[in-house]
């Protein structure tokens, strides 16, 4: 393959992916996006979906006119889509539409909450704050090393498993890391959490817009219990996230959000709440949130999710084999041939700030990045190797420069003279390092 000629052949199916930015010097460049893992722009089926379905849109649940039925068939039918799409099982497992992935894991962590902090939940050095935070004030929480390269250890987990001796009550892991790109074994994960007795939450947010999932493989020990992901982070930015989970963990006790749509009757003095999943979502529905996701799996679906994860590897491995012949950047991620990943590079340059190599990249050549700790502080503080003792220091001074690193995180819609452009100007900010180690960062 020609990679400085080829181009994505799904970049059509992406809005805006061709428009035209102004860059510092006044001039206008079309906008690359490589900072698609915090949110993806949406498919143009999307679009045409929702501006489709919006002459019929109506609040659902309970209202008589056609429209309103309407909407509501299509609000309950999307459940089926989604429990297909990552081959969950309809028999056993419910679908709670929610804003995002981060409410989709407080949901879970209220759910699981029994009063107490006696249970124990294992999470892991590599999580986003989203799957750390929640579980603090309701349960112990331990976590899970993570190897010199940061890759999450199994024999830790393991340890850790026989430990507590049986009274963990969830090993909560993501699927794919938002800053490493790499992707957690999550069935032999499960195995090890269902033979000690305990499940499993995989945090899908990075992982299931870019490779298949399968909550129910053959191996029945290796099923996952709990999934939760963003639409907007799967060409459907439109405020919805879903959980995903045994109907049984919502059958007693009541949400942490309640009004309407949650109860089937209500006095002053007693209520009766609606079964699962609809006593979880509390007021209004997002309905066309919802229309938006399915059409976003529709999409998906008939590119297919191999085709997906081959090409976003083959655009990261070019990037890779790119970044590495450049003196003075460091990556933060390491994978061999073969090893699953999705298309997330972090890397720094030696002598120059992670926020001025962004404000530089979007102010010569419209080209949009992430920089920072992408909402893991622990994991970052591990790979920049930063010290408990210098994170002190960062708390008690206010005005100090935060660690941190730059991370590209690829779409279907990105190709490879994207990536050449990226590589040329980092090869000339290294070749002058006195000239853009001062840029301006607005």
């Amino acid at each position: 393959m020609n990679y400085k000629l080829a181009q994505s052949n799904y970049r059509h199916l992406v809005v805006g992916a061709d428009t035209k930015i102004p860059l510092k010097n006044g001039k206008y460049a079309s906008a690359i996006n490589f900072d698609n893992a915090a949110s993806t722009p949406p498919f143009v089926s999307v679009m045409e979906e929702i501006n489709n379905f919006s002459t019929m849109y109506s609040s659902i649940h309970r209202g008589t006119g056609y429209k309103s039925k309407l909407s509501s068939q299509l609000f309950e039918e999307a459940r089926s889509i989604v429990l297909k799409f990552v081959n969950a099982d309809p028999h056993h497992d419910t679908v709670i539409f929610v804003k995002n992935t981060t409410e989709a894991i407080n949901k879970l962590s209220y759910r699981l909450w029994k009063g107490n902090k006696k249970r124990v939940i294992l999470s892991s050095w590599m999580e986003h704050h989203s799957n750390d935070l929640p579980w603090r004030n309701k349960f112990q929480v331990d976590y899970v090393e993570t190897n010199l390269n940061g890759k999450l250890s199994l024999e830790n987990l393991e340890h850790k498993l026989n430990f507590h001796k049986g009274n963990v009550e969830l090993v909560t892991v993501t699927g794919a890391s938002n800053v490493t790109g790499y992707v957690n074994p999550i069935h032999k994960i499960a195995e090890l959490a269902h033979r000690y007795k305990a499940k499993i939450l995989v945090d899908g947010a990075q992982l299931v817009p870019h490779h298949a999932v399968n909550m129910k493989p053959n191996n029945p020990l290796q099923h996952i219990d709990y999934l939760a992901f963003s639409a907007h982070k799967m060409y459907a930015p439109f405020g919805t996230g879903v959980l995903i989970g045994p109907q049984d963990t919502f059958k007693q006790g009541i949400s942490e959000f309640v009004g309407g749509g949650t109860a089937e009757t209500v006095t002053h003095d007693w209520v009766v709440w609606e079964n699962a999943p609809h006593k979880e979502e509390a007021g209004t529905p997002n309905v066309m949130g919802v229309v938006a996701l399915v059409a976003a799996i529709k999409t998906l679906t008939a590119i297919g999710m191999r085709n997906i994860d081959n090409y976003e590897n083959e655009l990261t491995n070019y990037a890779n084999l790119k970044l590495k012949s450049i003196p003075g950047i460091t990556l933060y991620s390491h994978t061999v041939q073969g090893e699953p990943r999705i298309g997330v590079i972090p890397f720094n340059i030696k002598g120059i700030a992670h926020q001025q190599v962004a404000a530089i990249l979007s102010d010569e050549a419209g080209i949009a990045v992430r920089t920072g700790c992408f909402c893991t502080q622990p994991y970052i503080q591990q790979l920049l190797s930063i010290s408990p003792k210098q994170m002190v220091f960062y708390k008690k001074s206010g005005d100090a420069p935060r660690p941190g690193v730059v991370r590209l995180s690829f779409g279907i819609y990105n190709d490879f003279s994207e990536i050449n452009v990226l590589t040329n100007l980092l090869e000339r900010i290294v070749k002058h390092p006195t000239v853009y180690s001062k840029w301006n960062v607005i």
